[in-house]
This record gives C-alpha cells, structure tokens and sequence, in this order.
C-alpha cells in the first residue's frame, strides 16, 4: 500500500480570513481504500481543510491534486460531482423540512437514503419526520445516510462522532469499513484518540494551520498528541486533573434534589441528589431519558411528575428564565442554538451578564466589560477572531457558552456533553474548570458521552437506562466496564449484578 499513489493531495494550501490564518501550509495525501485520521488540536485548520477541499472556501494558495488531476471546487455540488462528499462538523440539515425534504434538496436518490439508513440502523426514522424533532444523534446518522447515497470515492466525516454514545459510533464504524472494503477512502476527523487508533491507517496531524507530521495510527498515541499540541503542552496535558480541595463530604448540603421526576415515556421515577461542591456525573447510552432530564432542570421541558427542589426550595420551571433565576443554568450539546454566530465574544459572553443589574437606567459597561475579559481570561478563549463567534473554533466555541455563565454567575451548572468534539487540551481545561467550580461550593451535573471523563471530573456517577437510574457509584469505581454494564441495564443501584 506504501507504493499506491494518492487519490487526493493537497499540498501548501493556505487560507485566511481578514487577519485570522486558520491554514498557513497543509499538505495531505490520502491512498485508495484508506481511512485517514486528519488530527489536531482545535483551532489547528482541520475544518477549514476540509471546506477548501470540498469547495466551501476557495483556498488563497496551493494546490489540489485529484486522481492525478489538478482540480479547483467552486462549490460543494462540483466536490460532489468529483466523488468527494463530506459530512460536516454541523449537520447540513435544515431543521424546518421533513428528512425526505432535505434529501430531495441535496439531490441524492431516496432509495439510496432508505439503503443507507438500513445499513446505520435508523430505519425506523420516517423521512416524513420534521428534522427539529429529532434527536441530535440521529440527525447526525441521517447526514450520514445523505453522504453514503452519493456513493462518494472520497468520504470525509469530522467529528461525526462526536455526539454520538458508543452503540451509534460502532454503527458508524461498521459503515467506514464496509466503504473501506468496497475500495472508497475516508477521511476521518475525531478528537477520540482510540477511535483513531482502531479505524484509522494513517493520521496527518495539523498545528496552528500547519502540516507537522504523519504517522500511522497503530500505538501511535502520544506521538499523535505531542505532535498536535507541542511536546510541552502535551506534557501537561497527560499530567493528572488538579482536584481542588473541595467541600468536605459531612458537611455538605443540598444544591439540587430530584425527586420521582417523570417525563412521557423517557423519564420514569428518577430521584437522586446534587451535593454543593460536588460534580455529578451522568451516563447513559443514546435515548435513555438523559435529555429530557436537563431539559427539564433547564426548564425547556415541564415534568410530568415530580419534584425538583434547589437549596431546599421548590422549582416550579415553566421557562428557561425561571431555571435561570433558581441558579440551574445549562450548557447544551448544541452550542451552536446557545449562541449569536455572528455577534462580537464580548457580546455573547456577556448576553447573560444583564440579568442582576437594573431593569431600568443606563447598563453600566464598564462593570460588563470587566466581568467579560475576567471569564475570557479565564478560560484561555482565542480572541484572534473576537469580532464574530462564528470565526471561531468548535472548542473555542463553547468555552464562549462556559465564559457566558462564568460571568453571570450561577448555583448548579447543568452540562451536557460540554467536551464534544474538542482536543484533549481544551478537555483538560474543562475538567480542571469544572473541579474548580466545585471547590468554590457550587455544583455541577455532568452528562458525557465519553465514559473516561466521569473518573477524570467527577466525584459521583449515576447511570440512566430506559429512564430510570440503573446504576450510582464512587468515581473511583467508575470504570468503563461498569458504566457500561449500568448503561446495558446489567446493574442495580448498588453495583450489584441485576
């Protein structure tokens, strides 16, 4: 295989926006029938690669060399017509059309759809289906469905992973490899290094716009994470998260107590309990009610049954303001439906910072502006593209969400997969942020679809399964197998065998 020439090279490609150089010299070059990790950290160019390579962006220099062939894409329907076919970060689904609406839109055949839905096992989605009514992750499978339609010779998926729990990744991976055999290439971009490791042949790793190395993937780990983050930031990356010291356990009380909370089907009977300065973990594979649990502590959604109480009080949450003014703020999954993409990091981070001061009189900007900067710094945003939020890099993205109630201040901090799909730097400043929070006396909720990080954040873990919780224990004693095992419905509430 060393000897097959490359079916897509791009060398010196470079591509800026105003002063931002998101790409200052990226080569790349992908073999027939290879799966090909594109790696680095965020911010590092890897989706702007891609948009250059599928005829989104025009590149500023460089070259694209396909089948032997110099190339130029206009637009995503010529990348296309070449064969190349990308799943973006976001999906490329209007939410207001039904699934076959959309389909009919990116002009790929329905019957070719239904065949790719059969293959991810999602069938069962109806393309009459309105796509704001469905789940995130099975938006994420239909995209999929859509770019396997095409029949591309060039599949490039970033970060198609990275919303998805373990059952619907595997679904994923079966599909790369099935197109594998069937002689097409992928390129494949996660910041899940294991995932790399057991899919992919070889990595091309980017750093700050820059092609700095290639390597095959196999125990090639650290040598991937040195080389995206610089040996000294790698260093401290692999370092253990600095545990605050926080709330002693005998002495604390109550930031947030559930109980019996019932939501149609997907929530049935859970009770548990948030502890000031604790962080509390949650696991649950895909649809076991953990989203209609923090939409209903956020306030989005209203409970059927149940109690919730904050600080002892009871919450009656008929709006997100109202969970806002208990003190429950949420960080969503989608950090995209939280923010103005194309207002200012200040105007963003400082949306919620409003809320305490007068209703009426002039807003007092300086006082704004100073909280703003202290939870920028804080949180190490890159404001090299500080005029538009949607300049900046996913990670970036949603540390700006973070920032917004770093700034304004809350009691219970509701995340739900805040980690997704960003390099395992800007992880460990989340971990160390959230641990930090905890020591300060507020508490955190903390879903996550990637299994290491209850150990790495948390103190507690409770595991939901078909909507009720199947599994709680120590941190110290959650490991991927037990998580696992609680995820599957294989566990009582004490650990114990069902």
């Amino acid at each position: 295989m060393n000897d097959t020439p490359p079916l897509l090279r791009l060398s010196g490609v470079a591509k800026s926006f105003g002063a931002v150089k998101a790409l200052r010299s990226a080569d790349i070059e992908v073999r027939p029938g290879e799966v090909h990790a594109l790696m680095g950290a965020n911010g590092a160019g890897k989706s702007t690669l891609v948009k250059v390579i599928t005829g989104v962006f025009p590149a500023d220099q460089g070259e694209i060399v396909l089948a032997g062939r110099p190339v130029v894409f206009r637009s995503p329907a010529e990348a296309r017509k070449a064969g190349i076919v990308s799943v973006y970060q976001d999906p490329a689904i209007v939410p207001d059309l039904t699934v076959a609406q959309n389909m009919r839109l990116a002009r790929v055949r329905i019957e070719a759809v239904k065949a790719a839905m059969r293959e991810l096992g999602i069938e069962h989605v109806s393309l009459s289906s309105i796509a704001r009514h469905l789940d995130f992750a099975i938006l994420r499978l239909i995209d999929l469905a859509r770019a396997l339609a095409s029949s591309p010779s060039i599949l490039i998926l970033d970060e198609i992973t990275a919303a998805l729990p373990a059952d619907l990744s595997e679904r994923v991976f079966s599909a790369v490899r099935n197109w594998r055999q069937r002689g097409s290439s992928v390129i494949f971009i996660s910041h899940r290094l294991a995932e790399v490791s057991a899919l992919c042949d070889r990595a091309t790793v980017l750093r700050d716009g820059v092609t700095v190395g290639v390597t095959a993937t196999k125990g090639a780990e650290e040598t991937i994470v040195s080389l995206m983050l610089g040996p000294d930031v790698a260093k401290a990356a692999a370092a253990p998260v600095v545990r605050e010291a926080a709330l002693d356990a005998t002495t604390r009380t109550p930031a947030l107590e559930v109980k019996d909370l019932a939501h149609g089907f997907a929530l049935r009977g859970v009770s548990f309990r948030v502890d000031r300065g604790e962080v509390l973990g949650v696991a649950a594979l895909e649809g076991q009610g953990q989203e209609e649990l923090f939409d209903c502590l956020a306030g989005v959604r209203r409970p059927d049954a149940g109690e919730m109480r904050a600080e002892g009080r009871l919450l009656k949450l008929r709006h997100p303001a109202d969970a806002i003014s208990a003190g429950l703020v949420l960080v969503p999954a989608n950090r995209l439906v939280t923010l103005l993409p194309q207002r200012s990091i200040l105007e963003n981070v400082g949306l919620a910072a409003f809320r305490p001061f007068p209703a009426w009189g002039p807003i007092p900007i300086a006082k704004e502006r100073r909280r703003v900067e202290a939870a920028v710094s804080k949180l190490q945003i890159d404001t090299r593209a500080a005029a538009e939020v949607r300049r900046l890099s996913g990670g970036n993205m949603q540390k700006v969400v973070i920032a917004r109630w770093i700034a304004a201040g809350f009691k219970t901090l509701l995340c739900f997969d805040p980690t997704r799909g960003i390099d395992i730097g800007t992880k460990r400043q989340i971990y160390g942020l959230l641990r930090e929070v905890a020591a300060g006396g507020a508490s955190v909720l903390l879903f996550t679809s990637e299994l290491p990080e209850i150990r790495l954040a948390c103190d507690r873990a409770i595991v939901l399964f078909g909507g009720k919780i199947s599994g709680e224990m120590a941190a110290a004693d959650a490991d991927e197998a037990s998580l696992m095992r609680a995820a599957h419905g294989l566990a009582s509430i004490d650990g114990r065998g069902a």
